[in-house]
């Protein structure tokens, strides 16, 4: 563990090519990439070079976009990947969403603590309820309610943590001479029997170097603070100014406290999208590309910002390679429902044009810094000085020389000022995340 507060980063992994829909298409990317699973390795092997913690693949199982223009939103499968990639790295955490809706307890439990035995210890299961109708479609399942979803994750990740402490951490003899392999005594049933889930264990797999996988959470509002709270050593969220991420860290940290745990074993990795180049200049012009691509989008994301700052823009009323008129200008405001209102106002207000706000990723699902390694290290480390977060669940926009720009260029910045490590802390995802040590369910 580091004894020096430094921000932990996570690269999230999509489908091969990027955070952008259109980056199969850029000069340089290979179009198969969602095939080739050594495309997944080679990044994961330049992170594990720039120190990245963990790598993070979400997943739902569904099909939500067109494929026509689009690529898929995830991996083929994000247990396979990351069982690709954990034979070819030795440091770097293996992160893989997997609902507790649509997966039954042992089938978890298994899957992943087979994974970090294999890892030696590197992996962690985001444990997430999945409310998309489609994913439910795809298990002849209906979606439910909030309610019942959190009800059931509840119940999975006890079953799953007993399960996982259900193998002795001093079971395994493998006496040879007196022909005992294991002690079964101390490879017990849990024999566990909840609403929606049951199961009778044990499972046959020994601990790992860091006793079992780390959970992590991706819900919100009420119920996922709670679910947090008892379980979770990482969460992953989705704000978009530093107030309101501040406002989620804290209350992440007062529900550990709540389920009488230490609120710094709980380590909150806020969602972030960049675009490098030399210049600001060359990086939006990376971004307007990436548009382009998809002109019948441009409409649509003109008449979503136009709500943003409420004003009714569209591609027929402005003109959107210019800055809107004075008087347009005059009228607009950060919608309150929006916390990226302000920052698309900012923009529009600095003579920019309407393309170049959108460039600058105003609408997207995280915050976007399109600028220099400089840039994007001086907003890395605004927030994480602000206590907005504990690191950074980090997206490139374009995969294939994204990671390892930010690994070449920014990483050594955020060294140089002394706000991320320049080696690993141990061996395990634990370790380096600085959690404690479980096996079994948690005790409070």
């Amino acid at each position: 563990m580091t004894s020096r507060k430094q921000m932990q980063l996570a690269l999230q992994m999509v489908s091969g090519y990027g955070a952008e829909f259109s980056a199969w298409r850029m000069p340089g990317t290979d179009p198969a990439a969602y095939a080739d699973t050594d495309a997944y390795v080679r990044r994961a092997q330049i992170a594990e070079q720039g120190k990245f913690h963990m790598i993070f693949i979400a997943d739902t199982p569904a099909l939500t976009v067109d494929l026509g223009p689009q690529t898929p939103m995830f991996p083929m499968d994000p247990m396979l990947a990351l069982l690709a990639v954990a034979r070819e790295t030795s440091r770097i955490g293996l992160v893989a969403t997997l609902s507790t809706t649509f997966n039954y307890p042992y089938s978890i439990a298994r899957q992943f603590k087979a994974l970090d035995v294999i890892s030696r210890g590197r992996v962690g299961w985001n444990a997430v309820t999945t409310s998309e109708p489609l994913a439910a479609a795809n298990f002849g399942a209906r979606v439910a309610g909030r309610e019942e979803r959190y009800a059931r994750a509840q119940e999975s990740i006890e079953i799953v943590q007993a399960l996982w402490g259900s193998w002795g951490e001093n079971a395994w003899k493998l006496d040879a001479e007196g022909g005992v392999f294991a002690d079964m005594d101390q490879v017990r049933p849990v024999n566990l029997q909840g609403e929606y889930y049951a199961s009778r264990g044990p499972l046959p797999i020994p601990p790992s170097e860091q006793g079992q996988p780390v959970i992590f959470q991706a819900g919100g509002g009420r119920e996922g603070l709670e679910l947090a709270g008892r379980y979770a050593s990482g969460v992953y969220a989705n704000p978009y100014d530093i107030e309101s991420a501040r406002e989620h860290r804290q209350a992440i940290r007062q529900s550990a406290v709540r389920f009488g745990r230490d609120p710094d074993e709980i380590k909150m990795y806020a969602g972030f999208m960049f675009s490098l180049g030399a210049t600001e200049e060359e990086a939006l012009e990376r971004r307007r590309q990436l548009m382009r691509f998809n002109p019948a989008e441009i409409p649509g994301r003109v008449s979503y910002l136009g709500s943003m700052v409420g004003l009714p823009l569209s591609v027929s009323t402005v003109d959107i390679h210019a800055p809107l008129p004075d008087e347009l200008l005059a009228q607009a405001y950060a919608s309150p429902r929006d916390p990226r209102s302000p920052r698309a106002l900012q923009l529009l207000k600095q003579g920019l044009s309407v393309l170049d706000v959108l460039a600058h990723g105003v609408i997207n699902y995280h915050p976007v810094v399109a600028g220099t390694a400089e840039q994007v290290a001086d907003f890395l480390q605004e927030w994480f000085e602000a206590g907005a977060c504990d690191g950074f669940s980090v997206v490139p926009d374009i995969a294939h020389d994204g990671v390892a720009d930010f690994v070449e260029q920014v990483v050594p910045i955020l060294q140089e000022r002394g706000l991320f490590h320049r080696d690993y802390e141990g061996a395990t995802l634990r370790e380096n995340m600085g959690v404690p040590y479980q096996y079994g369910a948690m005790q409070p």
